[in-house]
């Protein structure tokens, strides 16, 4: 007997496994083995007390310590883990149910201590949180699974085609595993399946890679986020939506990166471009022979499948040479249909072989040859499954038939609410469906927290239409809609005081029975009211998954669907939703401001401070995207004002940072610190996602942002470029992409240009061009091919750079955005001037001064004018040295207005080469020393380093012996530079 005191045990071994009870990991000869976390804690309570009977409150008890379950819990985890150890198979049995007690471990186990005990085997890398666990084996499918793992090696786009049941989501996922090693961005899985809207097929395939879709291109989104890494797409069940997967599939081969490999699951071929098509046989089976024995009959994958299900099933089954022939004859006349044999395999508890052989006359055959029509696939599966039904008790017919209402996973509780059966208890419907889960009517996934459960696609097809028999899909939609809404209701009471990335993991399984229940809610038999209610508590879920488009879409819906004039309340939200997903896929359009204006006008009449407050962020975020940076400071001080009638100080700093934003960008520096500086100290980060999701970005890290650039202008290089560096850091620790954007476009990037540190910037606008293209969305993407051509200018590849730079400024000006575009434009006339284009640098140059006065977008007018001197130098012509003083003369004043010292510092530098070239030696030193002393010992930066040399040598030149020494202009080439 095993001592009961596992904490000192190195391993306990049985049979071809080991478990490691410190490390809670089984493995078999040399493999891990998958279990979940209760199904690990039955096996070791049966491990320690090896050869005695444990009791089934014992065993709960141990599984769940702190909570109350039914009985057929227990029996769903007892049965996984007899199909993770083969239970049955070879003659093996390791676990035994001891009818009315409990069940016994009646292998032989030895026990080693941790002294001595062999290695533990280097643990597989970490599956795809996507990808379903591997099966712990897979009968008759092993030369299979290398087959097409070849072929998807050499032609990367393999589609594995079979009838429904065969096992083709079994050898796709045995496919994925084993190559996941091979793929830096994982194995991303996507279950069609639950799909019952083709539309919904993007959205889908979108949440599996974690992209957000807030375009209304979703094509072209998808595209892009596969381009960047080697990924895995495993495509699985698509024969529903065979025509729009068909398409996508077919576009993203023919333009995702080179290293997509795309794996596709279907009953029929889809037909595109580039697919190479696997049939999946059925298993072998053996042939007609009266004196087969049972191991001859054991030597053919469909029979050793059927011995195992069965053995899972009953505990104990073995095969004899006896009923050897009838399993032959069964699996035959299955025709080594997979999920047949094991439906059949479920019923050997009830029937036995014999009884169950007999009951498979011409009924129940199944016509799989040749190739079928759809009409002709669906009757297959009927025949397949009409068989199945059959067999069940009444009751059980009744459940699986109304569990056909709910799409993709559902929990336990899930079903029992979803059950109208007014005799039922709670405990006969538990029961039921662990009952069909184990007759494989059912599929559970135990290897979390919270055993989750599914129909097969084909199951729930079948079920779906015994349920519109039953008169009752109605009533069942409408229960399932309220269900769903009451299930939103908790998620968002959740959401206000649950860290987003644990409220996401926790929920995230609702979305496809939501998207059932708006389908239903908004159709002509539906409730737009619960229509209503799904959708709005669906936001969080929706902004989670980053499915933006969906929530757009689901809005309008919403809003057209009932007269909301007698719901203020509920309008005043539905708007502010429809204004945040249009700021998110269109941009500052008149639309998205029209639903800000409305959001602002209900609010104020409902005297709702929280919503007031988020109408007046959306619509200072569109005064600032048009530059109009009056009207938006006006804005952020009334936001300030409401703000500061509630309790919340963080929304008072939200306001501080508004206000600051727009003082900087007007070129009134100290006053924005002022601003920016206590809402930095101040703020405190909300982690509860109800908090989060308000103003979409970070709030403190786009007020650091600012107060970075602030830093820099104002001569704290130091203190800027660690600035700089930890809020990047930090955003790429948030996991946050938004914010991550935001940071490297408002901060990270023109920072680094400023100090031209070309090392950072490489990194910045290389991050910053990743993680646009994992959404696609074009307001990120532009700014990253902008600030890549100010990248590739100043690396010297002029040509190609200025290219680049000016089809991006193109492409600014055609979003609308204003911020930050007089800065590209200034590079891209620093770089024609550079390559001799005059003329074209001034009209740039002219254009930018004109924005910058009309806008009042001061904080970049000292540059603006500095190059301006610098181009009329270099035009040369009549009065050129004057034109140019003057130009930098208002340039240097300007900065010095603003108490930007780094603006001022490049002015000096500027006006005292001008001053050089004219011999004006002692007033261009005069100029210089002053700045350059107040940073005498700290010369890191370029500008500075280049400031005291040049002041070094104007001094060197002011003296007697230099005068006498240097009779020319110091400065060579390096003058015709526009810099």
């Amino acid at each position: 007997m095993i001592e009961r005191d596992a904490a000192s045990v190195g391993q306990l071994s049985f049979g071809p496994f080991t478990f490691f009870p410190g490390q809670q990991l089984l493995v078999e000869d040399e493999t891990p083995i998958n279990l979940g976390s209760r199904a690990r804690a039955i096996l070791l309570a049966l491990l320690e007390q090896q050869g005695e009977v444990v009791s089934k409150a014992q065993l709960i008890q141990r599984a769940w310590p702190d909570t109350f379950v039914e009985e057929a819990n227990l029996r769903v985890h007892i049965g996984a883990l007899r199909r993770a150890l083969g239970d049955g198979q070879d003659g093996r049995r390791y676990i035994v149910n001891i009818p009315g007690r409990g069940y016994s471990f009646v292998f032989p186990v030895e026990r080693s201590d941790a002294v001595g005990a062999r290695e533990m085997p280097p643990a597989l890398a970490a599956d795809s949180p996507s990808l379903p666990p591997a099966l712990a084996r897979i009968v008759g499918r092993s030369e299979t699974v290398q087959q097409v793992k070849a072929l998807l090696v050499e032609q990367r786009f393999v589609s594995i085609v079979g009838p429904g049941g065969i096992g083709k989501s079994t050898v796709a996922i045995a496919v994925a595993h084993e190559m996941r090693g091979r793929f830096s961005e994982g194995v991303c899985f996507v279950d069609l399946s639950a799909l019952g809207d083709p539309q919904l097929v993007p959205a889908a395939l979108a949440a599996a890679l974690g992209v957000g879709l807030r375009s209304e291109s979703p094509t072209q989104s998808l595209i892009a986020a596969t381009r960047a890494k080697p990924l895995l797409l495993l495509l699985d069940s698509c024969e529903h939506v065979i025509e729009t997967v068909s398409h996508l599939a077919e576009q993203l081969f023919g333009n995702g990166g080179e290293d997509l490999h795309i794996l596709a699951t279907s009953r029929e071929p889809l037909r595109v471009e580039g697919e190479r098509i696997h049939r999946l046989s059925s298993l072998d089976v053996p042939p007609t022979r009266a004196n087969l024995s049972s191991a001859e009959a054991l030597a053919y994958p469909a029979v050793q499948l059927f011995v195992e299900r069965a053995a899972a099933n009953l505990g104990g089954f073995q095969l004899t040479d006896a009923e050897a022939p009838l399993v032959a004859y069964l699996c035959r006349r299955l025709d080594g249909i997979a999920l047949a044999i094991e439906i059949a395999a479920g019923r050997v508890e009830s029937l036995g072989v014999a009884g169950l052989a007999s009951r498979l006359d011409d009924r129940f055959r199944l016509q799989l040859q040749g190739r079928r029509t759809a009409l002709r696939r669906h009757q297959t599966l009927s025949t397949l499954l009409d068989w199945s039904y059959a067999l069940l008790p009444p009751f059980e017919q009744l459940v699986l038939r109304q569990l056909a209402i709910l799409a993709g996973n559902f929990t336990m509780d899930d079903a029992v609410a979803i059950i109208a059966d007014d005799e039922a208890t709670d405990s006969e419907i538990v029961n039921a469906v662990a009952n069909l889960v184990e007759k494989s009517l059912i599929t559970a996934d135990v290897h979390g927290l919270q055993a989750h459960y599914r129909l097969l696609d084909t199951t729930r097809a079948y079920a779906a239409v015994k349920l519109a028999e039953s008169g009752k899909v109605e009533l069942l939609r409408r229960r399932h809609a309220a269900i769903f809404r009451d299930a939103l209701h908790r998620a968002n009471l959740a959401w206000e005081i649950q860290p987003a990335p644990a409220w996401t993991e926790d929920h995230r399984h609702l979305i496809d029975n939501v998207r059932a229940a708006l389908d239903w809610a908004f159709s002509p038999k539906g409730d737009a009211e619960i229509g209503v209610a799904l959708t709005l508590g669906a936001v969080p879920l929706w902004f989670q998954l980053q499915l933006i488009a969906e929530s757009h879409q689901q809005v309008r819906l919403a809003l057209a669907s009932t007269d909301l004039d007698r719901a203020p309340h509920i309008q005043m939200r539905l708007q502010a939703v429809l204004a945040w997903s249009l700021m998110q896929i269109r941009g500052q359009v008149d639309e998205t401001r029209t639903a800000w204006e409305r959001t602002l006008e209900l609010a104020e009449a409902l005297d709702d401070r929280d919503y007031q407050l988020r109408a007046l962020w959306g619509l200072w975020s569109g005064l600032l995207n048009q530059s109009r940076f009056r009207e938006a400071l006006a804005l952020a001080h009334r936001f300030a004002e409401v703000a500061a009638r509630g309790s919340d100080l963080n929304d008072s700093y939200v306001g501080y940072r508004m206000i600051g934003y727009i003082l900087h960008l007007l070129g009134r520096q100290t006053e924005a610190r002022r601003y920016l500086e206590p809402m930095v100290k101040g703020y405190v980060v909300p982690i509860t996602g109800s908090q989060i999701i308000r103003f979409v970005f970070e709030q403190k890290a786009t007020g650091r942002c600012f107060l970075a650039r602030i830093l820099w202008l104002q001569g704290s290089f130091d203190a800027a470029i660690a600035e700089i560096d930890d809020i990047v850091a930090s955003a790429e620790a948030s996991d946050d992409r938004l914010t991550l954007c935001q940071v490297l476009v408002q901060a990270a990037c023109p920072v680094a240009f400023f100090a031209d540190d070309l090392v950072r910037a490489r990194r910045f606008v290389g991050m910053l061009v990743d993680e646009s293209a994992r959404d696609g969305i074009e307001f990120w993407q532009v700014w990253g091919q902008c600030f890549a051509g100010v990248l590739m200018i100043r690396e010297g590849d002029l040509s190609n750079g200025i290219k680049s730079l000016g089809e991006a400024l193109g492409r600014l000006r055609n979003i609308s955005y204003g911020v930050y575009y007089i800065v590209f434009l200034a590079e891209y006339a620093a770089a024609l001037a550079q390559v001799g284009e005059f003329d074209r640098a001034l009209s740039c140059l002219e254009e930018a001064l004109a924005r910058s006065e009309q806008n009042e977008e001061g904080w970049f007018a000292p540059e603006l004018w500095r190059l301006a001197g610098e181009l009329a130098a270099l035009r040369g012509g009549t009065d050129a040295g004057g034109e140019a003083e003057q130009r930098l003369a208002t340039a240097l004043n300007i900065a010095r207005e603003q108490e930007a010292l780094f603006w001022e510092i490049k002015a000096a530098v500027s006006l005292a080469r001008l001053w050089q070239r004219q011999d004006r030696v002692r007033e261009a030193e005069a100029l210089l020393a002053p700045l350059v002393s107040r940073f005498a010992g700290s010369l890191d930066q370029p500008l500075l380093r280049e400031a005291a040399e040049l002041s070094d040598r104007l001094k060197t030149a002011a003296s007697p012996v230099g005068k006498s020494k240097y009779r020319k202009p110091l400065d060579g080439p390096a003058t015709r530079t526009l810099q």
